[in-house]
């Protein structure tokens, strides 16, 4: 069983990887847009039509793209994980790429818990707390890609 899951990895491995690629792309998309959105939703913190059109669109940005994304992303990356031959554990940046990977999606977490927030009105934060929460994922993606790319240890 291990050797059939092992050699259908194998033969996948092009196009798990290329869907890996665009999941990414989507969620980061996501990760850098949401942020983007509560800030102008914190800016106009009253109630009335601007409110209530920036809690649908961080809804459906959260439910149709960053979550979907989010695990495609994951399940993607697994199974590239676990593709013979793709990966040597001895190497450092892997455990540096996925504790990088496992901060984006705490990160991500934390997204939702503030959407939730603002969804039930109770948000704290403001404008400015979100400009600089946004820079979060970049130096995260930074990391990442250096990781994957350059493969510094």
């Amino acid at each position: 069983m291990t050797a059939m899951l092992g050699d259908f990895l194998a033969a996948a491995y092009p196009w798990t990887k290329a869907l890996h690629i665009i999941s990414v792309i989507a969620w980061m998309a996501a990760l850098l847009y949401l942020p983007r959105l509560f800030v102008y939703h914190a800016e106009r913190s009253g109630a009335g039509e601007p409110g209530e059109t920036f809690r649908v669109m961080e809804r459906r940005l959260l439910k149709f793209i960053a979550n979907p994304a989010s695990v495609a992303t994951w399940v993607f990356g697994l199974m590239l994980v676990f593709t013979p031959g793709i990966l040597d554990w001895s190497q450092g940046w892997v455990h540096a790429k996925a504790a990088l990977v496992i901060g984006m999606t705490a990160y991500h977490h934390l997204l939702v818990r503030w959407w939730r927030a603002f969804a039930e009105g109770r948000n704290a934060r403001s404008a400015r707390f979100y400009r600089v929460a946004n820079e979060v994922p970049t130096l995260l993606m930074i990391g990442i890609v250096i990781m994957v790319v350059v493969r510094p240890f």
